[in-house]
């Protein structure tokens, strides 16, 4: 089992391809790879896809969450979900072709409660950074 299958989401809504660093518990770094099938960018925009911003922010939980639910060291928190976003700054835009690179660095918990900062760059593009706030059970 890869640490990506902490991931409650199907495969059409995971935005997060692969893992390419892992510090349990405390950050991973991934890649996205836009693909121009996904379903959404179908009306975003008709002719001059972009990937969504909020999805960007999305990727950045995601990555945060399996981070989070990997350190050895705690209990992985049930029905981990998305739940706040803080400071979100979408600085770019990515298309078709392009590889997203995720970083994700918790920087704390308080039971359930776990707060990341991540961001998101396509080669020295920096495309989106944010504070989220994952919590479940």
């Amino acid at each position: 089992m890869s640490a990506l299958d902490s991931l409650p989401h199907g495969p059409e809504f995971r935005f997060v391809d692969e893992l390419t660093d892992l510090d349990p518990g405390k950050s991973a770094r991934g890649t996205y790879a836009i693909r121009g099938d996904e379903g959404f960018l179908a009306g975003h925009f008709p002719g001059r896809p972009l990937m969504p911003g909020v999805i960007l922010v999305e990727a950045i939980a995601q990555l945060g969450g399996v981070a989070a639910q990997s350190d050895p060291e705690v209990p992985a928190v049930d029905g981990l979900l998305l739940t706040g976003i803080r400071g979100a700054k979408i600085l770019g835009a990515a298309v078709p072709g392009e590889v997203l690179e995720i970083s994700a660095t918790v920087e704390g918990r308080l039971g359930p409660m776990i707060q990341v900062a991540g961001e998101v760059t396509v080669g020295d593009r920096k495309l989106a950074t944010a504070k989220v706030m994952l919590s479940g059970q």
